[in-house]
This record gives C-alpha cells, sequence and structure tokens, in this order.
C-alpha cells in the first residue's frame, strides 16, 4: 500500500527509533510504516471506533478518542513527534489543538488541504459550490471539516503563536511542488513545527 503524498513526506522525516503520537491515524497506513521502517515506537488516537480495530487487528497500539478533549490528558513532551494529518481542520478549536500537540510533542507534523487552492477557487467561481475534489470527496453538509484553513492562514496562526516553522512542504496532483505560491498552487501542505 503506498502512502498519500503527505503521509509519505512525514514518514520521510520521521527519525528512526522515537516516540511518536499519530492523531487522527485512520487506518494506521502511516503508523504501520513508521514501525516497520523507522521503527519508532507508534502510538494513535482515533475517534472512529471501526478504525481502531482495524488498526488493532493488524497489531498496531491505537486508542479511541476524540483529540478536541482527550489530547489534554496526555503529559507534557510526552512524544518525540506528534502528528495531525488532514485533522486540523476538523478540530473545534484548532488553535488549541496546535498548543496541545507542541504541549505533548517536541516536534509537530501537521498537514491540511490548502482550501485556497486555484482549483477550488475555481470552482466556487464558476459553480458558486462548495467544491467536491478527489482529496475533499463529499458535499459540504457531509464532510467533518468545520474550519477551511488556507496556507497563509496556517502561518499567520502559528506567527501569532510563537511556533517555529522547522519546515514546510507543498503537494498538488498528488506531487511535491515548490513553496513558491503554495497559498493557491498547492492542494494541500504539510508543516514540520516546534516551540
Amino acid at each position: 500500500m503506498s502512502l498519500r503524498a503527505d503521509l509519505a513526506k512525514i514518514a520521510q522525516l520521521v527519525p528512526d527509533g522515537v516516540r511518536v503520537l499519530d492523531i487522527g491515524c485512520g487506518e494506521g497506513e502511516l503508523m504501520d510504516v513508521l514501525r516497520r521502517e523507522r521503527h519508532v515506537d507508534a502510538r494513535g488516537l482515533e475517534i472512529d471506533p471501526e478504525l481502531v480495530e482495524r488498526c488493532v487487528s493488524r497489531g498496531l497500539s491505537v486508542v479511541q478518542g476524540d483529540a478536541d478533549r482527550d489530547l489534554a490528558d496526555y503529559p507534557d513532551a510526552a512524544f518525540d513527534v506528534a502528528i495531525l494529518s488532514q485533522t486540523l481542520q476538523t478540530a473545534q478549536r484548532p488553535d488549541y489543538m496546535l498548543d496541545q500537540l507542541l504541549r505533548i510533542g517536541r516536534t509537530a507534523f501537521v498537514s491540511f488541504p490548502n482550501f485556497a487552492y486555484w482549483k477550488m477557487r475555481v470552482s466556487l467561481l464558476v459553480l458558486g459550490r462548495m467544491p467536491v475534489t478527489r482529496h475533499l470527496p463529499v458535499s459540504w453538509y457531509e464532510t467533518a471539516n468545520i474550519h477551511h484553513v488556507t496556507v497563509e492562514d496556517f502561518r499567520l496562526l502559528l506567527a501569532a503563536k510563537g511556533v517555529t516553522v522547522e519546515g514546510c512542504w507543498f503537494f498538488a496532483g498528488g506531487r511535491e511542488i515548490g513553496g513558491a505560491n503554495a497559498n493557491w498552487r498547492a492542494e494541500h501542505a504539510v508543516f514540520r513545527l516546534s516551540r
């Protein structure tokens, strides 16, 4: 199974042998790769009980929980790396979730769909409706997304919180693209963060 582009980049960047918490881990694809190829101590937190069951049946250490509420229960610096992939936009308060990530992990990776991506802009302009795309395949009323974030919105939040950006990577069409004009060119983004 090949990883989604943002997950593959994160897997490439996570150091060998570290402690990792994957928040919103889904079926555990990233955790499995990190465990096998990077020899990490990978743990997961997932809200969907069916996905938790799939992870556990694959031998992954995953608990069911709601990141909006349950991250507060983890001790400070409990993990070397905290990962939040394609989940930030589903959080009740993304700013608080970011604080929790950087409290429990020495480094955090955050990936999210960029709602300023040019194809989304064109779809809104031409059709006048929220777009349905390969990465956002359901109508607006079915999506778990409650906050639409852009690359620039995220950069402003990081600056306001005094968060250090250790690196950022941008993707379109499943390929990594350069960072120039990423706010409109990138379909989704990955940021490596620390305090």
